[in-house]
């Protein structure tokens, strides 16, 4: 799920119900007709701050478009990447590599091809947004039980990276574990035209490996996807002391469907999301329409980053430390954005249909309005800007990791109000998967967002720490990286940790034997050729490598590679006054 946290000023979250909205720009642009093409991520910058270029893009209207797209890609053997609408990914999943790849968009396969309520089966075109999918579910009494929880990612791009919600019940909260049957284009050889539309339906093993594919094996045309009649979900939520919540998270997942729970480690606050499964008869017409993913006015967004950057660059632990209690109590005073009946919070329990619960993104459903309002990641405003980091550590090791987090935590509280300003830590339940790219076993997923300067290689306060809980997590308690989320160090060794990669592997040599949809970054990822750490100067203050030596912090700026403090095995950029002044 893309999760947006921001810092704001309060009279920003409270004017956010007058502003109107500007849509994000589409992620291609050609700077002719088709041709000589950049392609990005909503935010407006991957994690290595390069530009992605194509020599051209194509848009596919039907199946048919999309087969000849392919097979003029493989008859020449050229690169190509698919890219979607609002694109989330931060890492380069979208990316062919050089001038001269192919960027095929499903922006405009985006409709519905069938729908079987008697077996409440629902077929819809890859490009399709989740918005949509969920009010076509709606309008036929059905729903699809669980979803990440904003609603601008398409159906093909949450099956790319594996997108879910918060659940160990039932299937599980990933999209994909409702998927059962889809159609996926691939190069083909000539006598074939190059191009094939392979179906696969539900007890073909190559579906598992395409259910969660990182866009290497082909161009998904349509999804098929199993549903549940609908239903409507109570939530409530509650706020407590986190001194028991090491404890307390192994067991929550499995006492609430839909559960999660957002965590202030300095404040030493766990926000508690009680939420499940009622009878439609209960009554409530409540709807979730998340104040993070409202459209802001565009001046508050200038003037909060404006804020941020002061405080990042001049201010206090202590100034830092008030600014953050600002969001959070805010976003409670407003229910988060429920409401009871679309309008007012009058208290909870918030009862609603699942449709109207599950997914909320209304900053893209508004008419452009000249950017006096957008949404707060908007790339074409100098608005907030930040890294997320996504990673998924086994239930079973969750209460000693988190007692770790918490250890780290005690050193230093103020080192961590950079989490709190960003609503804190947001931790997800995900199911194990047969697919093969999917969960290894039941987790908890961990949600990070922190401050990201707009300056290359630019160091920010009390970054040690996120690295060391970061690194902590994926090398201590063996992690699974989001594959729609991190920077390039945390996918460095991730594809030994799928005890299924091999059959992925094979799937993907037998689809597309000639490479042309896959990358530099993914045969990286996913261990073909080369690591995905990127190692010089400042790689470590960007995310690009974990350093072994100063110069990948900024030595000249105070930033020196340290051991971690609980993680000995870390190594961090940590600031060291006393050393800038001996050294200068």
């Amino acid at each position: 799920m893309m999760r947006v946290l921001f810092f704001l000023l309060l009279p920003v979250l409270l004017l956010s119900r007058l502003a109107g909205s500007s849509p994000p720009p589409d992620p291609v642009s050609c700077a002719r007709g088709t041709s000589d093409c950049t392609v990005t991520s909503t935010y407006g910058s991957f994690p290595d701050r390069t530009i992605c270029r194509a020599a051209n893009a194509t848009f596919p209207r039907t199946e048919q478009e999309l087969v000849a797209a392919v097979a003029a890609a493989a008859a020449a053997k050229r690169k190509v990447k698919v890219a979607t609408s609002h694109s989330h990914s931060f890492p380069k999943l979208a990316c062919p590599g050089g001038r001269d790849g192919t960027i095929i968009s499903t922006e405009r396969l985006n409709r519905t091809v069938s729908v079987d309520k008697a077996r409440r089966l629902l077929t819809v075109e890859s490009g399709m947004l989740l918005r949509d999918l969920i009010k076509v579910a709606a309008g036929a009494g059905l729903a699809l039980p669980h979803s990440p929880y904003w609603y601008g990612l398409t159906v093909g791009g949450m099956l790319a990276t594996g997108a879910h919600g918060s659940s160990l019940w039932g299937k599980g909260s990933a999209v994909h574990e409702y998927v059962v049957g889809l159609r996926i284009v691939t190069p083909a050889p000539a006598s074939q035209g190059f191009a094939v539309v392979r179906e696969l339906a539900a007890g073909d093993p190559d579906l598992d490996a395409a259910k969660v594919s990182l866009g290497v094996l082909g161009v998904i045309s349509q999804v098929t996807l199993e549903l549940q009649p609908q239903f409507k979900r109570s939530v409530t939520f509650v706020t407590r002391d986190d001194k028991d919540m090491a404890a307390k998270l192994a067991a929550w997942g499995g006492l609430h469907e839909f559960g999660d729970v957002s965590w202030l480690p300095r404040q030493g606050k766990a926000i508690y999301r009680e939420d499940n499964r009622v009878d439609v008869s209960t009554p409530g017409n409540g709807l979730n329409n998340y104040i993070g993913f409202r459209a802001q006015p565009t001046l508050g967004l200038l003037t909060a980053r404006a804020a941020e950057e002061r405080l990042e660059e001049n201010g206090t632990d202590i100034a830092r430390c008030l600014a953050a209690r600002l969001p959070a109590a805010t976003f409670e005073l407003q229910a988060y954005g429920f409401t009871n009946d679309g309008v007012f919070f009058t208290g909870y329990p918030v009862v609603g249909f699942q449709h109207r619960i599950q997914a909320s993104g209304t900053c893209i459903d508004g008419r452009d309005d000249a950017l006096l309002s957008a949404c707060t990641w908007d790339s074409r405003i100098r608005g907030p800007f930040f890294y997320q980091s996504g990673f998924s550590v086994a239930v079973s090791k969750v209460p000693a990791f988190v007692a770790d987090v918490q250890r780290l935590r005690d050193l230093n509280p103020r080192a961590f109000c950079g989490m709190d300003a960003k609503m804190g830590v947001l931790m997800r339940y995900v199911k194990a998967s047969s697919a093969y790219l999917g969960k290894a076993e039941d987790s908890l997923d961990f949600d990070v967002t922190y401050y990201r300067s707009y300056a290359e290689g630019a160091p920010r306060a009390h970054a040690d720490v996120y690295d060391e809980l970061e690194q902590m997590a994926l090398r201590k308690y063996g992690a699974m990286p989001h594959w729609g989320k991190n920077r390039n160090f945390a996918f460095d060794g991730a594809i030994a940790k799928y005890p299924k990669a091999a059959e992925f592997i094979k799937v993907k040599d037998r689809y597309d034997p000639d490479g042309i949809f896959s990358s530099e970054w993914s045969d990286q990822v996913l261990g073909i050729n080369g690591s995905p750490n990127v190692v010089g100067a400042r790689c470590a203050i960007e995310g690009l490598c974990v350093c072994s030596d100063d110069s990948h912090c900024a030595p000249e700026q105070g930033y020196f590679c340290r051991p971690g403090k609980v993680y000995t095995e870390a190594r961090v950029c940590r600031f060291e006054r006393t050393r800038l002044v001996d050294e200068l």
